[in-house]
């Protein structure tokens, strides 16, 4: 309960923050800070179809947040994030196109999926390696294995996936529908999809906070050198979580062509992965802001599409007001540490 309101109080004050400063840009360009935040609640609110898609942003998103706690909780920063979302795509993809001819579509699906959050975590743990067999710190590693994983999405688009006779920023051939997540009558959401994401929450919330693992994770975080007194190797914590990271990253990945694109784009990430780092930190490395504040970014990515429509402005303010309350709760977080330091 106390842990509720200190959430209730963060948000406040966080919005009490970055609303008038978002309100003030707004003015000095001239347009009505009224109606622009109007437009991006109507955008991804105003009915069914707007707010599946603001679904079907929220669930990439959630799940490459739900895999940075595991890497936060055990000490690493694993900016890779949107390469190892990138190469779950891949991999969803070569199976997808591989089981064309398939008797059982779901039974490829599957395998799709799994194949993506695979190749994810493959990617995670090359970063991971580089760290500890290498002393590469994963900030550079992750770095550098985004753009390659972008390097190989385009060679393939573009080489031996191109569609045929033509190769085009479209992306690849779609994948026939029996290949698709099915979706109910009037949805544009899949519920697979959707069930996947919140199946995800749930389980990471029981392992981090209430298994051994968890609470083993969270150690190795804090004092990667006294677990040592306890029998705990920190390598092999640290190697697990940036997988674990990593696979959901390559779920997200696999979401976004299997229920979301139905083909492999060149931009099949959306930026979902460096957006799930400011989720992370906006929600002060806690589980339970975060469905919430990926429902919010997820609502400011699609709403601003109506802004250039119905106001002339840019629809980079969505990201202007994602910045704004990163930097809003950094400062409450850190007046607060002040503040806890000063009383002790």
């Amino acid at each position: 309960m106390q842990n509720l309101k200190q959430h209730l109080i963060d948000t406040l004050l966080i919005l009490a923050i970055a609303g008038p400063f978002t309100s003030l840009l707004l003015a000095l360009v001239g347009a009505s800070p009224a109606d622009a935040f109007g437009h991006l609640f109507s955008g991804s609110f105003g009915s069914w179809s707007k707010f599946s898609r603001v679904l079907n942003v929220w669930i990439p998103l959630t799940l490459c947040s739900l895999g940075l706690l595991y890497a936060f909780r055990s000490g690493l920063w694993n900016i890779g994030v949107e390469g190892q979302l990138v190469l779950g795509a891949v991999g969803t993809a070569g199976v997808l196109r591989l089981g064309v001819d398939a008797a059982s579509p779901l039974l490829v699906l599957m395998l799709a999926l799994l194949a993506g959050a695979l190749l994810g975590s493959l990617w995670a743990l090359l970063a991971g390696w580089l760290k500890i067999k290498g002393g590469v710190h994963e900030i550079f590693a992750g770095l550098g294995l985004n753009f390659v994983a972008m390097g190989i999405i385009l060679w393939l688009i573009f080489g031996p996936w191109k569609r045929p006779g033509i190769a085009s920023m479209s992306g690849t051939e779609p994948f026939p529908r029996e290949l698709w997540f099915p979706m109910l009558e009037g949805w544009r959401v899949s519920p697979f999809a959707l069930a996947l994401a919140l199946a995800a929450i749930v389980i990471t919330a029981w392992v981090l906070n209430h298994s051994r693992f968890g609470l083993n994770l969270k150690a190795v975080g804090h004092n990667p050198r006294a677990v040592l007194l306890y029998g705990l190797s920190p390598q092999t914590y640290l190697l697990t979580a940036i997988i674990i990271s990593g696979a959901l990253a390559g779920l997200a990945g696999g979401v976004q062509v299997s229920a979301i694109y139905h083909r492999l784009i060149p931009a099949i990430s959306s930026g979902y992965g460096y957006l799930s780092l400011l989720v992370v930190m906006l929600a002060n490395f806690r589980l339970l802001p975060i469905p919430l504040i990926a429902l919010f970014f997820a609502a400011l990515n699609v709403g601003s599409i109506q802004l250039p429509m119905m106001m002339q402005l840019d629809s980079s303010l969505a990201g202007v007001i994602q910045g704004a309350c990163v930097l809003s709760a950094l400062l409450v977080f850190g007046l607060r540490r002040l503040k806890k330091g000063a009383d002790g």
